[in-house]
This record gives C-alpha cells, structure tokens and sequence, in this order.
C-alpha cells in the first residue's frame, strides 16, 4: 500500500484479477515448446486474447497462424486456449504436424458435453459469441446439432424440429448475468431442455465479475485491463456498468485519458483473465502521475486452481519451487526475456538477477514479487 494522497485520491486494485489457470498453462506451453523444440513454434490462432502476451511470445519465436495451410509439413503446432473444431485437428494430421494442446482443460470439459448431447441425438443450443473462437471449436464438435444464440431475443426466434430433444451449453467467459437470463428463457420456453451438470462459466470469469460487482460499490470508475477481443474482459466492463459505474477497457497504461479522470476520487482497476500484471503495474504508476498515490489492494476470493501441463511438456517443465519457476514467472509478469529461452542467469540462486538485469520497477512490483514469490532475496 501506498502512502495516502493529501488530495483524497485513491486507487483500489481488486483480486482476482489477471492471469487465470488456463492461460498460465497455456502461456507455459508455448514457452516450453519453444525450450523444447526450438524457433519457429506455430500456434494456432492467438494463444489467448492479450496483445502484450502474444507480443512478447512472438518475440520468442511463436508464429501465429489462423489457418494449417500457413503452417510447414510436420512443424510444431500448439492449439491456442480456446480450443479447435475436429476439422482443425484432421488437417494437422493430414499435415503431419506435431500438435500440443493448450486448449484450457474447462473449454475440453464443455466440447465433451457436446459430444454427449449428440450421442443423445439432442439439438444444441450453444449460448456465446457466434465468431468467437472458443464458440467456433465447441460447434465444431456437432455443427449438424449446434445452434448459437446470443440473446434473449434469439431465443424469442428459436425454432427447433423436437422441443423435448434439447440441450444447452454456454461459451466459458459470458456474463453471469446475461447467461442466466438466456438460460432462465430457455427453460421457460422448452421446460424439457437438459443442461450442463455444472456451470459452463468458468471460475475466474465468475470470480472477477464478482470482485468487480464489489468494488463497484467503492469506487467512482473502473478501469479493466484487456484487449478489445478479450470476450472476458469485456463482460466485467458490462459488468461494472450494470452495477452503475462508469468503466473502460484498457490494453495498456497510455490508454488511460485524463479526461476520464476529472472529477473522480476513487478508481478501480481490475484485469481480464488474459492480462499479465505487469499491465496492471504500468497501469499504476500512470495513475500514480495524475496524483492517485494511495494505491490499495482488495483481496476478495482466493484462487488455486492449477492445470497440468501436457505429457509431452510436463517432464521438461521448470521445477515448481526451484530458481527457474521463480525467474521465469517473473519474465513473464515484469519484462520481456534478457537472455535466450531456457538459458539460466548467471546466479542461478538468485532470482533477484532477473528484477536487477531489467533496471529499476516501482518498489510496489518488488514489494509484491516478493510476497508471491518468498525466496526473493534482498537487492
């Protein structure tokens, strides 16, 4: 925390934000194919819906492609967290490509539910975002049986050939609010429509909307950082104003315009499940410069969901508790890489190394780093 500002300004930073699990291990798997197999790897499609992260991959060596045709005969291919139709996945056989899936184990979960209601000959009503890509690969799995709708509305227009044969699913990163009206209409409309045994939405998206309904009753505006193509990051941006906050959409510090800011005593800063907290520090401190220097966390829900690593990856994976994981984490949240993938600082007792080679961060990220990270030594 911050020393409090004379001028009554404050910012409060809500948790959870940011990097959820899936995105973690799908950052990690790029990072160690790259380790593993060398420059290129090719990904299909962004690996999550975040400019800096695929910025800083493709720096690395990552090439992303939207189509298999763009990637070489028997090339390293990683599927992005979204997710990919069967199509996708015959075309990289066909291709002899070497396939490594990042698709977050919560999409898997929901494909597999689509592959059930098929078997059961039931028609799918599929509640998200028509071209997003998450909705492209769940579709994909039964697209003679899947029907997207959106809205309330869409249901109002829904026509199917058996009522009594329905089933719906929904895209894991909706608002929880508007899933639940879409839902609640659906079941009012065909009352022997089957669902999901559990929730589609995924936990960080139900965690960040709820911290984000929280901070709203404190603070003046929101700022969430994310991507414009972030469907998570978007929705606590409607989140935010529906609980009757103005809120913006941010991919980076500069982004931040002071007009949005006359007027306001309290800001609220939030991160979708794709942003990396360096986003947030920078964030920070450009607020710190319009005079916002009482900086607070609010810690609201506890997370600990972790996601194995594919096989192919899991034995080359940096240790959990050793200088690597530490180092690398740090890479990753603070700053692009200073030295070649895989290659260890000269210290390897000290992750400390990897925060002095980059120059001076706002004691706030130290201060944080620290307390995630305990065996940072002193500088």
């Amino acid at each position: 925390m911050n020393k409090p500002a004379s001028n009554g300004k404050m910012l409060l930073r809500v948790r959870p934000r940011g990097f959820c699990a899936g995105v973690v291990r799908a950052v990690d798997i790029v990072e160690l194919a790259l380790e593993a197999y060398g420059s290129p790897v090719y990904v299909h499609h962004e690996i999550v819906h975040n400019r800096y992260v695929v910025d800083q991959l493709r720096q690395r060596g990552a090439i992303f492609v939207e189509t298999l045709e763009e990637v070489p005969i028997g090339a390293v291919l990683v599927f992005s967290a979204h997710g990919v139709p069967p199509t996708v996945r015959d075309v990289a056989k066909t291709r002899s490509l070497r396939v490594i899936d990042a698709t977050c184990p919560l999409v898997t979960k929901v494909h597999l539910e689509a592959l059930r209601f098929a078997r059961e000959k039931r028609t799918i009503i599929l509640i998200g975002h028509r071209d997003h890509q998450e909705i492209v690969g769940t579709s994909g799995e039964a697209p003679e049986r899947t029907i997207v709708v959106d809205s309330v509305e869409a249901v109002d227009r829904l026509q199917v050939d058996d009522p009594d044969k329905l089933a719906f699913l929904t895209q894991t990163t909706l608002s929880l609010y508007d899933t639940q009206e879409i839902v609640a209409r659906l079941r009012q409309k065909f009352p022997n429509i089957v669902g999901p045994a559990s929730d589609d939405i995924c936990y960080a998206t139900q965690n960040r909307q709820e911290a984000v309904e929280q901070l709203a009753k404190d603070v003046d505006l929101i700022l969430v950082v994310g991507s414009p193509n972030s469907s998570n990051s978007n929705r606590l941006v409607e989140v935010a104003k529906r609980s009757g906050v103005e809120a913006r959409l941010i991919d980076e510090a500069r982004d931040v315009d002071p007009t949005w800011l006359e007027g306001v005593r309290r800001v609220g800063l939030t991160a979708g499940a794709s942003a990396p907290e360096v986003l947030v520090e920078q964030v920070s401190e450009r607020l710190a410069s319009f005079g916002y220097t009482d900086q607070r966390d609010l810690d609201l829900i506890r997370e600990d969901v972790r996601f194995t690593l594919p096989p192919e990856l899991a034995t080359i994976a940096p240790a959990r508790h050793g200088w690597r994981r530490d180092t690398n984490a740090l890479l990753r949240l603070f700053a692009p890489p200073a030295w070649p993938s895989g290659s260890p600082p000269p210290d390897s007792k000290s992750p400390t190394w990897a925060i002095a080679r980059r120059g001076p961060l706002p004691t706030t990220t130290i201060t944080r780093a620290r307390a995630t990270w305990p065996r940072l030594s002193p500088d």
